[in-house]
């Protein structure tokens, strides 16, 4: 029997700090809930918009898997490990931390905001050797279609990273349905909505909702309006 806890929209964390409006599924910064500290191997995902021309200056991370899906608009990035690139809406950006690093992350454009998903996931193993990777996506893949993003192989659709997970974008058109199967025993789902309405099982979710499912083997996801979401498929212990 399947196990659920439902996030929605209006509970999350929020923080404006003018040039940064973010809203946390997960506890951060000054942000905490001690019942929305983690979801498995899931520990944060932000929502956020940066304003024209700011960003994050240098910081360090270490011992992290750190995704960055861009909605709208561009994200510069330069790092330690000599990275210097501007991914923009329709990429998909993962670092490996690892052993450390360290990174900055801006809006380049004087004249558009942007906006992101950042999401961070324990690794399975701990001070691998730094990495950086990006890549384009087909959109086109995602119309009616979980279409794969990331995975644990490297030869597989998407990105890699060092933990057993596996996510999907998803663009479904009203009255779609398609059923998820699980990718490997004992896995979890977090299902978060980008835009439009869906069910998970029956369960209503609206834009920017999250559900985290445990104990299942199949989803059956429906599009009750136009939809866009990210189905995370994550371990639940690290």
């Amino acid at each position: 029997m399947a196990t659920t806890v439902l996030h929605k929209a209006d509970t999350r964390g929020h923080a404006d700090h003018g040039w940064l409006n973010a809203y946390h599924s997960f506890s951060f910064a000054s942000w905490y809930n001690p019942d929305r500290v983690q979801f498995g191997t899931l520990r944060v995902l932000n929502d956020d918009t940066i304003a024209p021309g700011m960003g994050f200056g240098t910081h360090p991370h270490d011992n992290m898997e750190i995704i960055t899906i861009p909605l709208e608009g561009d994200l510069a990035h330069k790092d330690s490990m000599g990275n210097a690139a501007t991914i923009k809406t329709g990429d998909v950006q993962v670092m490996s931390a690892g052993t450390g690093i360290q990174h900055s992350e801006f809006n380049p454009n004087a004249d558009q905001r942007t906006k992101l998903f950042q999401i961070w996931l324990f690794p399975k193993t701990r001070n691998v050797t730094p990495r950086y990777q990006q890549i384009t996506l087909d959109t086109a893949e995602q119309k009616n279609n979980f279409a794969q993003i990331l995975s644990p192989n490297a030869d597989d659709a998407g990105v890699w990273i060092h933990q057993d997970a596996w996510f999907h974008l998803a663009d479904f058109d009203k009255n779609f349905s398609k059923t998820y199967e699980i990718k490997k025993d004992g896995n979890g789902m977090y299902v978060f909505v980008i835009s439009g309405t869906i069910t998970v099982d029956g369960q209503e979710l609206e834009t920017r909702d999250g559900l985290g499912i445990t104990d299942f083997k199949a989803l059956d996801i429906k599009a009750t309006a136009d939809a866009k979401f990210l189905l995370m498929e994550i371990p639940m212990i690290h």
